[in-house]
């Protein structure tokens, strides 16, 4: 003879699972699901100083394998492209001493990027990070200081700033909410 209590376990089993359907866990639910791969081709840069285009993009694609499940690949295999330009890079002294000598300065480094599918859709617009009230809702701006009395060059100060701007850049990249 069959126990009456196990006849209604599938049915109570279906109606509470149900309900949580549509949840996922981990990492991978922060970001698109029908985005595999991103193609990155070189940011531009109207920048005097070289190499900072070059350095964002390597920046850029550091961040996107290290913390999201993106595969940077080439442009024929690409279901994204995630392409920018750096269209300012300015230094500014902050805080001067007695001899009008800069004590702090101020690297300041604007990126306007887009990321789009593979059809010319754009996934996701860039939050407004500005710090610069002037600055159009698709860019970003990021400040670095750097103290040359202590040892701080402006290499150091601009490394930072590009760190800063892969990291925002690629957080940009997740789903929306």
């Amino acid at each position: 003879m069959i126990d009456r209590r196990w006849i209604w376990m599938p049915l109570l089993v279906t109606l509470f699972s149900g309900g949580c359907a549509c949840y996922q866990i981990g990492a991978r639910t922060l970001y698109r699901p029908d985005i595999q791969t991103v193609y990155v081709p070189m940011f531009a840069s109207e920048s005097f100083r070289f190499g900072l285009g070059e350095r964002l993009t390597e920046a850029v694609v550091r961040e996107i394998h290290a913390t999201t499940p993106y595969k940077v690949v080439s442009k024929e295999m690409a279901d994204s492209t995630l392409s920018g330009e750096l269209i300012a890079d300015q230094k500014s002294v902050i805080a001067g001493n007695g001899l009008d000598e800069a004590r702090i300065i101020q690297e300041n480094l604007t990126v306007v990027y887009r990321w789009t599918d593979s059809r010319g859709n754009v996934l996701q617009q860039p939050l407004s990070l500005t710090l610069a009230p002037a600055l159009s809702a698709d860019s970003l701006n990021v400040a670095s200081k750097y103290v040359p009395e202590a040892g701080q060059t402006m290499a150091i100060a601009q490394e930072e700033a590009i760190r800063d701007l892969a990291v925002q850049i690629v957080r940009n990249m997740q789903a929306p909410w």
